[in-house]
């Protein structure tokens, strides 16, 4: 259990540690090849540790410590609730749908993470008044 909440804890830190540095880069400054190389070693192993360690440690916590194997009938015929269902559900199938969401939340934050970068230092057009048939009102000389 240690293991799997500290690896998210380091999975947050890391991601947590762009965002002030996204603040203070300004936009359209070039990378130096020091500076690129780090970046690229630092973000790969951000995705190393988030789509490799994290789904790993929530297995081995799974497996190891709850015991979550594929004899251990849930849902289904030949276990204590809903014998009705035509469909058998283990312990190990529930351990893998989390590790799917593990995945597709890692997936939604890349994405996320990545859309603010791009989009830093991009600020919205004021807004112009427009006619009634959508097209933008002159001032008067």
């Amino acid at each position: 259990m240690v293991a799997f909440v500290v690896s998210i804890l380091i999975a947050v830190v890391l991601t947590a540690a762009i965002f002030p540095y996204m603040k203070r880069r300004p936009v359209g400054t070039p990378l130096t090849w020091g500076e690129a190389m780090f970046a690229a070693v630092y973000v790969f192993f951000i995705l190393f540790w988030i789509y490799g360690v994290v789904p790993h440690q929530w297995l081995m916590l799974a497996d190891n410590e709850w015991g979550w194997r594929p004899d251990a009938l849930v849902l289904g015929p030949g276990s204590e609730t809903a014998t009705w269902l035509p469909l058998t559900f283990t312990k190990e199938t529930f351990r893998d749908l989390i590790a799917v969401v593990i995945y597709g939340i890692a997936l939604v934050a890349n994405v996320v993470v990545w859309m603010m970068w791009q989009n830093r230092g991009k600020t919205t057009a004021p807004e112009v008044e427009t006619s009634r048939y959508g097209r933008p009102l002159v001032k008067g000389a």
